[in-house]
């Protein structure tokens, strides 16, 4: 496992070195210098990053939400001190762990496991959400071309889907593109 610690402050990370000590089979890279953040974390392509902000002003705290954005991965973040605003932006910056006056040696390896199994689930939930999406865009396209065909050619809705799910099969394709072909056909003839 690849983790990142980005900490201005050397003896902080130390802290975080020292709570993860105990695992095996562990590459830390420890980050001190905010410039050129994002393409670092990137060069190391660590699977966990551990950020201590301190007690960060409004700018740098955006500032490493930005950066959790951009990332993708289980994130833990720690800071000295925090408001409701902060822990909300959290949240929407995908930051799978944001622990307030909370770094200590003994403390850091539960919270590295709440991160990765909250990020882990929430990348399921994504994951879910946009396979519903796709599934009801496509059924839409499926229940549009049905529609074209009774209103265009007078057939009932079972015979519309035969006819379509008859195309499909003779054309090796899903009915989903055989129901976009007959939308997007549709579209270009005007809608007649």
């Amino acid at each position: 496992m690849r983790i990142a610690i980005i900490d201005e402050s050397a003896a902080r990370a130390s802290i975080i070195q020292e709570g993860l000590a105990t695992l095996e089979d562990c590459e830390l890279f420890v980050i001190t210098d905010r410039r050129g953040l994002l393409a670092r974390i990137a060069q190391f392509d660590p699977d966990i990053v551990l950020m201590d902000l301190g007690n960060p002003s409004r700018d740098v705290l955006e500032e490493y939400f930005a950066v959790s954005r951009a990332l993708q991965r289980p994130i833990a973040m720690f800071v000295d001190e925090s408001d409701d605003e902060s822990i909300i932006a959290s949240v929407d910056a995908g930051v799978s762990s944001y622990v307030v006056d909370g770094l200590a040696p003994n403390r850091i390896r539960p919270i590295l496991d709440l991160a990765v199994t909250r990020f882990n689930a929430f990348s399921r939930l994504q994951r879910d959400l946009a396979e519903a999406k796709g599934k009801l865009a496509e059924r839409d396209a499926v229940d549009k071309a049905k529609r074209i065909l009774m209103d265009t050619r007078g057939l009932p809705e079972p015979k519309a889907y035969a006819e379509m799910r008859k195309a499909a099969m003779n054309q090796g394709k899903r009915i989903v593109d055989i129901a976009e072909a007959i939308v997007t056909a549709h579209n270009l003839m005007g809608g007649i």
